[in-house]
């Protein structure tokens, strides 16, 4: 369902706490960044996504001055969650923008950090070829183009645990497209970061690169860093209080919205227990937002229901009705009922073709999009715009928000 779509189907049965409110969302949203301090430092976002890095950023002190993503609907709720002109974005391919490097240049001065995840795809250990000349990683090469001109005093790259095992050979690109015959050269660092060390209720490896031309030891940075590290929220405080949804049955009726479904937008009043303050700070919030299930089958859903938490594909409890049984040992993982008591497994954009590896530890169903953005620690007034599948992509894909408000928490020390 499109965000921007009529709502229907006022359902009777709610109660106070969670109805349907009817009112197009269009610009409606002004002010997400719930946490944001008095803004003093700069940045530029590459690869920028929803802005789950952005988010961080700006909570930590940072404010976005320049823009820079691929896809329209992502840039969509970028844009909307934030007031910023329209020629501070970019909606296109890095490559175009580095073309162009001369024109937005005078846009770029002064910029205190710059920071991005090139999407790479050559990473695999069995590749052995060289990281910058790989077809699949032209996306990094333009990220350190980029670097090399605008020369912010910080940088931040952040990618995948693969990228640590290519650490080696990323030190020499950084080093041949950021210091060759540059008289103030960058000293960089970098470590693999996991998002539950810093309260984020997930297991997520993130590889960071954090570098400056200051003369600040970037491990005295990733020290500070290190100094927000706290005990992880476990899945059940990211989703309790948030309202039980039941299941979806019927197959393309993105327009429904009752108790069942969900609500793209509906009037809420939130529990404010410790989690809600860790990713809302103390804004009182009164709207609920992105909170749908998505349609299952009749089978899923008896799987959904028969499986105790904890468990997958391999559980005698759905061996009559599992439909892999004859590659039992390549789809055991189909099927996984998350565990209300431990941190989350890794959110990703796969969720956009189906929740199964998402399976709610309550309800016979899976996560919702709002239910996954919680788990990256996005605040609950922080809206995803386009459909429904979208909304799973951008939050699937996004960086953290409180492991993003972690790194630059650190590096604000230093400017």
């Amino acid at each position: 369902m499109d965000f921007e779509e009529n709502k229907s189907g006022k359902d009777a049965t709610l109660n106070a706490r969670f109805k349907d409110t009817g009112k197009n969302l269009q610009n409606c949203h002004t002010d997400s960044i719930s946490l944001t301090r008095n803004p003093s430092f700069t940045f530029i976002d590459l690869f920028a996504g929803a802005g789950g890095l952005s988010l961080g950023l700006e909570q930590a002190g940072f404010t976005p001055i320049f823009v820079n993503e691929i896809v329209p609907q992502f840039n969509e709720t970028y844009r909307k969650n934030r007031n910023l002109s329209d020629d501070q974005y970019f909606v296109g391919d890095i490559k175009e923008l580095n073309e162009k490097i001369d024109e937005y240049l005078p846009r770029f001065k002064d910029a205190d950090l710059v920071c991005g995840g090139p999407p790479c795809q050559g990473f695999s250990m069995a590749n052995r070829q060289r990281i910058i000349d790989d077809p699949r990683n032209q996306l990094y090469k333009e990220y350190l183009k980029l670097l090399s001109v605008v020369r912010p005093k910080f940088f931040i790259m952040e990618n995948v645990r693969g990228m640590s095992k290519k650490w080696e050979e990323i030190k020499e690109n950084f080093e041949t497209y950021l210091n060759a015959n540059q008289k103030e050269s960058y000293q960089f660092s970098s470590h693999l970061l996991y998002a539950e060390d810093f309260g984020v209720p997930q297991h997520r490896e993130r590889f960071i690169v954090v570098g400056n031309r200051l003369g600040i030891n970037p491990e005295a940075v990733f020290d500070e860093i290190f100094k927000s590290k706290q005990k992880p929220f476990v899945l059940k405080n990211a989703l309790e209080g948030l309202p039980k949804l039941g299941t979806k049955k019927i197959k393309g009726k993105n327009n429904v919205e009752d108790s069942d479904t969900g609500f793209t937008e509906c009037d809420f009043e939130y529990t404010e227990n410790d989690f809600y303050h860790f990713i809302n700070g103390n804004k009182k919030l009164h709207k609920l937002y992105n909170h749908k299930n998505r349609y299952n089958n009749p089978r899923d859903i008896e799987i959904y229901t028969r499986l105790p938490q904890g468990a997958n594909s391999l559980h005698e409890s759905i061996a009559d009705i599992m439909p892999y049984k004859s590659r039992n040992d390549i789809f055991k993982d189909k099927y996984f009922k998350l565990e209300e008591d431990k941190i989350c497994k890794t959110i990703t954009s796969h969720m956009r073709f189906d929740c199964n590896m998402y399976i709610h530890p309550w309800c016979s169903r899976g996560l919702s999009p709002r239910e996954a953005a919680r788990i990256q620690t996005f605040p609950d007034d922080y809206i995803f715009y386009g459909s429904q599948n979208s909304w799973y992509a951008q939050i699937g894909n996004a960086v953290p928000v409180k492991l993003a408000y972690a790194i630059g928490k650190g590096i604000a020390k230093f400017l």
